[in-house]
């Protein structure tokens, strides 16, 4: 692959993470004006839902118009029921979190998902538990632990509260993770994400229906724009850029250059929200990110031993 090529992902991608980073920031924002989780998610899927059905709907035409055949009743329904697991259930539980914790205690917690993903394989889909993979989680949970200690101690049981709620996120995401690739392999990375968030938001809008039987729209125009970000912004577009870059430079180096996002997540949220950042903050999350960070790079280099 030729260099111009590689530049281009790794910038994609790097650009993806970093505004996926800026999702806990919208919504701490939003929470200044309105302290409200389902709210602010169902007007982040009141903008995203829009460009996701317009891109799905645009693969469909292509293909058609290129002969390619269109993907299994049985990828479809998978396509929704993993989105609902991965997107939906997911992101109930990361928005309620943070409600109770701190922008960056959300992110570390959200960000050991693939701890999480290495237990559920080798639990239910025969991945095999290495030692690299005991040692990451050890290290990245001990890192969870030094930043939620801080944290407890100021914000007491709804700190617990909202950190399983994030890490019950984690484990929605991880499942997501593990179930998913069968289906982008029989549809298409492009397809299957229009397919899976579009199934993610309509639920998510029919949820706030059944529940309060309307959509406030009584906030400022400045909570319309936070919505307007955390949908577009630090959902769609990071989306079709990470994707776009993983096509160029793999998985493998998406994974590592990913791991920037909780930092820039930690700089948003002291910077622009004013939250603390102490010693053990720094060292939990330096913990956290060598966890994961360690287990992507001796993944990296399984092949070649092999």
């Amino acid at each position: 692959m030729d260099r111009r090529s590689l530049i281009i992902g790794y910038s994609l991608v790097a650009s993806g993470s970093a505004l996926f980073a800026s999702k806990a920031i919208f919504i701490k924002l939003a929470y200044l004006e309105r302290y409200d989780a389902l709210l602010i998610l169902a007007w982040r899927m009141v903008f995203a839902l829009p460009v996701f059905l317009f891109v799905g709907a645009f693969e469909l035409v292509r293909r058609r118009r290129a002969g390619v055949p269109l993907p299994r009743r049985n990828a479809v329904l998978g396509a929704i029921g993993i989105g609902l697991i991965g997107y939906y259930l997911a992101m109930i539980l990361d928005f309620g979190g943070l409600l109770y914790v701190s922008a960056q205690l959300e992110r570390l917690a959200l960000f050991t998902y693939p701890i999480f993903l290495i237990f559920i394989g080798a639990g239910f889909f025969g991945m095999r538990l290495t030692r690299t993979s005991l040692i990451a989680a050890f290290i990245s949970y001990l890192g969870l632990a030094a930043v939620f200690a801080t944290d407890f101690s100021a914000g007491g049981s709804n700190i617990t509260f909202g950190t399983a709620l994030v890490l019950g996120s984690a484990v929605s995401f991880a499942i997501y993770q593990l179930m998913a690739k069968r289906y982008i392999s029989d549809m298409g990375p492009t397809l299957f994400t229009s397919v899976a968030l579009s199934a993610a938001a309509v639920t998510t809008l029919l949820h706030v229906f059944i529940v309060r039987g309307h959509l406030d729209t009584s906030m400022s125009a400045h909570y319309f724009l936070l919505a307007a970000g955390t949908g577009l912004l630090a959902t769609v577009i990071p989306s079709f850029f990470v994707n776009a870059g993983m096509a160029r430079i793999g998985a493998a180096s998406t994974a590592m250059i990913s791991n920037v996002s909780p930092l820039l997540t930690i700089y948003f949220a002291v910077v622009l929200l004013g939250e603390a950042f102490t010693l053990s903050h720094a060292l939990g999350t330096a913990l956290v990110v060598g966890g994961v960070g360690y287990h992507t790079w001796r993944e990296l280099k399984a092949p070649a031993r092999a």
